[in-house]
């Protein structure tokens, strides 16, 4: 025997349904649908909730972090930063500058002993007759030009360590506004 053909198309699956099958479906469908509307009602609220606790933490960040990290920088890192600064320029100035330039003072004169030597003796060995010493120039040599370079250097060293000391501190910073939850 040959099985019988169905008479509907294979698409049109609602002909072979029966009523109370229809019935089942709609039933499911409308709560399908009452449990999304239900979702979304939820997903709203939950939106707001984390817009609010978004507007209370930028409170808290502005009333209690930001008072909290100005003191921290007002009482711990701007002092040792002021206490370093005067440290480093009592050291330039009392121990650096004046041990550089007498060694290149010291340098320099035995330069200019040993220069007026080799003259003389240069002289001599040609017979020319022996010029007196020349009178020292006044104002600065090259000593006072090296320890110059060498405090404006030390300076600069300073500068650069109380700006990379401050420049760390960047990361501590609140924003001052708050932050915004994704809108739903």
């Amino acid at each position: 025997m040959e099985p019988t053909q169905p008479t509907h198309k294979e698409g049109d699956v609602s002909l072979s349904l029966s009523r109370k099958r229809k019935k089942e479906l709609r039933k499911l469908q409308n709560t399908a649908t009452q449990l999304w509307e239900s979702q979304q009602l939820l997903l709203n609220d939950a939106s707001g909730v984390a817009r609010e606790a978004g507007r209370q933490l930028g409170n808290y960040g502005r009333e209690t972090v930001v008072p909290t990290v100005q003191h921290g920088i007002d009482a711990y890192v701007a002092p040792t930063v002021d206490r370093g600064i005067r440290m480093s320029r009592s050291i330039i100035d009392d121990r650096i500058v004046p041990a550089v330039g007498g060694v290149v003072g010291s340098a320099m004169s035995v330069l200019d002993a040993a220069n007026s030597t080799r003259a003389q003796l240069a002289a001599r060995r040609f017979g020319a007759p022996i010029a007196p010493a020349p009178v020292a120039k006044r104002g600065m040599g090259a000593g006072g030009v090296i320890a110059i370079i060498l405090g404006v250097s030390a300076a600069a060293a300073v500068l650069y360590a109380a700006w990379q000391t401050l420049r760390a501190d960047d990361e501590l910073w609140v924003a001052d506004d708050p932050l915004r939850a994704p809108e739903a």
